[in-house]
């Protein structure tokens, strides 16, 4: 149901641009002043959701089609745990705009997981998501596609005070014809705002094709720090060495400059390789101890990561694998574990060069 707002914790700055046309809001909102012109076609909008004191806030603009954003903290109640919500109001810029990419970025802790809720005028529920993230307490983001036939505003429903959301990104959504090959497995929807790949899919049991072996070896997800003592561990058998082989897995939260390390039969193989989305994408967190020295980065998110494994150390039998933080990360996890095993094939393309 709606409910009126009874505080705004967060500074939301006005400024004009020309002909943006203003919508009014409700009671007790703050207006987003526009970012573009109404005749251009509608942008993509950021809103940060941080609660941070007025006097270190900085002013905040967005597309005419976001109204306005306002901020309800929760009550302390005995009945139920205290909940608190943000509001979105926005509108549709014109009859092609029907969906909507609403990615959100939290901080995912057990107790605070945040839900999507979309409404339309009369306070009809339109949209519910569930519970978003996976409890990993790591920060993080996830994307929830909403119809917008209908809906005139969105909230963010938090248990507590909030703090754990730190931003929205809203961007609308076009679909086209995409063309992909019979055999190819089909893993993503749609494209990423960023460029970031897609998903990684873990499968249930080994896969061959053209002499290579895909074995996965776990999918869940499994929590892991910078030292051995809290790596994650896995042991996979090999009836034959490989030719050459490739880890793959997610990880969350890493530090870009200090990827994780891979350890293969007790052998340091080196960091692994991350696949980063742009730079432009808001789940970038600069770290720093102090304004003098170089800011170090955090992808809040999850991240593919890759690396080649040298033959010589993998063996016939049982092998062993530790995967661990880069060195000062705090607390990460991985998922979707999985390597490739490339085997000679009876159509493999290899050249044989004379020694000189």
């Amino acid at each position: 149901m709606f409910f009126r707002p009874v505080a705004l914790a967060l500074l939301l700055g006005l400024v004009s641009a020309a002909r943006a046309q203003q919508a009014l809001p409700p009671e007790g909102a703050q207006v987003l002043r526009s970012s573009q012109s109404a005749q251009a076609a509608p942008d993509s909008a950021w809103l940060d959701l941080r609660q941070n004191n007025a006097a270190h806030s900085k002013v905040q603009v967005a597309p005419p089609w976001v109204e306005s954003v306002s901020f309800t903290p929760g009550k302390a109640s005995a009945d139920a745990p205290t909940k608190s919500v943000f509001r979105i109001r926005l509108t549709r810029p014109d009859e092609d705009c029907q969906l909507l990419l609403f990615r959100l970025y939290f901080d995912d802790q057990p107790a605070a997981q945040p839900e999507i809720i979309a409404w339309d005028e009369s306070g009809t529920q339109l949209l519910h998501s569930g519970s978003l993230g996976q409890k990993t307490g790591l920060a993080t983001s996830s994307t929830t596609i909403v119809p917008m036939i209908g809906v005139t505003a969105i909230d963010v429903e938090v248990p507590g005070n909030g703090r754990s959301v730190r931003g929205a990104y809203l961007d609308w959504m076009k679909t086209s014809q995409v063309m992909r090959p019979l055999h190819a497995e089909q893993q993503k929807l749609m494209a990423d705002p960023f460029g970031g790949p897609a998903p990684l899919k873990t499968g249930e049991e080994d896969a061959e094709v053209f002499g290579a072996v895909t074995a996965p070896l776990a999918a869940e997800t499994i929590p892991m720090g910078s030292s051995m003592q809290n790596g994650a561990a896995f042991q996979f058998g090999l009836e034959a060495q490989p030719l050459v082989a490739l880890l793959t897995f997610e990880v969350a939260s890493p530090q870009i400059e200090l990827p994780p390390e891979i350890y293969v039969n007790g052998e340091d193989v080196g960091p692994a390789s991350l696949v980063l989305p742009d730079l432009a994408d808001p789940a970038y967190r600069g770290l720093s101890l102090s304004l003098l020295q170089t800011m170090q980065f955090q992808y809040t998110g999850w991240v593919r990561a890759q690396k080649v494994v040298p033959a010589s150390i993998l063996k016939a039998g049982t092998n062993d694998v530790i995967i661990i933080a880069g060195a000062g990360t705090s607390a990460s996890a991985i998922r979707e574990i999985q390597i490739q095993l490339k085997y000679l094939w009876d159509k493999s393309d290899y050249l044989l060069e004379p020694l000189k």
